[in-house]
């Protein structure tokens, strides 16, 4: 390192020449020593945050969630196979008091309850659980390589100043975070207007929250999951008034039934079915009945495709791209958040805020000197071109 680094790095630290700097490991031992349980991280994080605010940096009127990976300090092929419980939705509530009103506006009995179920009869499902790190996740999404990994799920706004973050392991689904990161992102910035989301949070609960919380939001197209050369989705048309789908064909699909999951089933007559010429782009089931679903919060889903189509709608999902998207791209490739070697949520939840405390500490520090030479320049040139106040506003 030059001379002139390493005197300008000990005065930046506030550090004497001959005084002794700590050894490098000292902040690492702090994360189980002298920070465990505490909130220092979050504290430091809240100050440069609303120091930015203050500043007049923050544009909350539309915000991006979104997630992404960090690879665990984990070795991939250490693992034991687990059976674990899965975890109840925590809206299910909410959704099984909805299921039942409708079964019982269409004259059907309300589902049973499941709470009277004993233990060994809860639902489980098996997960490969690290023993190098047992809290991460084994995570596999698209194209991406299967790994054991932590997710950190954040929320900036349109000038890139992170203005919340949560890490899970790498098993857990977007959408399941997404609850307490729009809470506090709602709680902290009320002026949130649009919210900017991917197509992982383009389910009912999610987009029934932002509209019941006087939000709009902003998503792109999703691809129909339907298989090669069947009909799309799309194709058999619902009938509002008589509760119904049309199928290709003009034969119509009566409502079955609602299920746990909170959709409708409407079902074809098998005696219809059997003859319809259309019958092989439309079901190949045994029974010769198609079934069309349809969730009770659907409603949600065709006013996000209304506001989709929107002139703001657009504008906000565009800038994805160049915001939640940059914040990711700057964490990885400039501040090392692509892999860690930290172990174990609370560690990593550490590493996660006081790296993004440092990235939006940097804006901040720029953006307060650009304007500062703004202002001192604006007071120059004001009082010799007073014609010009419209370019220093």
């Amino acid at each position: 390192m030059p001379l002139a680094h390493f005197v300008t790095h000990r005065w930046f630290l506030g550090y004497g020449m001959t005084e002794a700097v700590p050894h490098f490991s000292t902040f690492g031992k702090n994360y189980t020593r002298r920070f465990a349980d505490s909130d220092i991280f979050e504290q430091i994080f809240e100050r440069i945050l609303m120091e930015a605010v203050e500043a007049g940096f923050v544009d909350a009127s539309a915000a991006f969630i979104d997630a992404t990976h960090i690879k665990a300090s984990a070795n991939n092929c250490k693992y034991e196979k687990k059976q674990i419980k899965k975890e109840a939705r925590h809206y299910q509530e909410q959704l099984t008091a909805e299921i039942n009103a409708d079964r019982e506006a269409h004259g059907k009995k309300p589902l049973k309850d499941d709470d009277d179920k004993g233990e060994g009869d809860a639902p489980t499902h098996e997960i490969k659980q690290s023993k190098t790190d047992p809290e991460c996740g084994l995570f596999h999404k698209g194209e991406h390589k299967k790994e054991f990994a932590y997710t950190t799920h954040v929320a900036c706004d349109k000038h890139n100043f992170v203005l919340g973050a949560q890490v899970s392991a790498g098993n857990v689904h977007d959408s399941v975070m997404f609850d307490g990161l729009y809470k506090a992102l709602l709680e902290r910035f009320p002026e949130v207007e649009m919210l900017g989301i991917d197509s992982g949070y383009k389910t009912p609960w999610i987009l029934k929250q932002v509209f019941d919380s006087g939000r709009l939001p902003s998503t792109p197209y999703k691809r129909p999951m339907t298989k090669e050369g069947f009909f799309r989705k799309h194709e058999y048309v619902y009938d509002e008034y008589y509760d119904c789908y049309l199928c290709p064909a003009d034969h119509v699909l009566s409502y079955s039934t609602t299920n746990r999951d909170g959709y409708r089933e409407h079902k074809s007559k098998a005696y219809t079915c059997e003859k319809c010429p259309l019958r092989e782009r439309c079901t190949r089931s045994s029974n010769f009945t198609k079934v069309v679903t349809r969730h009770l919060w659907a409603d949600y889903l065709e006013r996000a495709e209304d506001v989709r189509h929107s002139p703001q709608g657009k504008e906000v999902y565009a800038l994805r791209k160049e915001t939640i998207e940059r914040v990711f791209g700057d964490a990885k490739e400039k501040h090392g958040l692509r892999y860690t070697q930290y172990r174990g949520l609370a560690r990593l939840r550490m590493q996660v805020l006081l790296t993004f405390s440092c990235m939006n500490l940097k804006k901040l520090a720029k953006w307060k000197r650009l304007k500062a030479l703004r202002e001192a320049t604006a007071s120059f040139f004001l009082p010799l071109f007073p014609s010009y106040t419209k370019i220093f506003a």
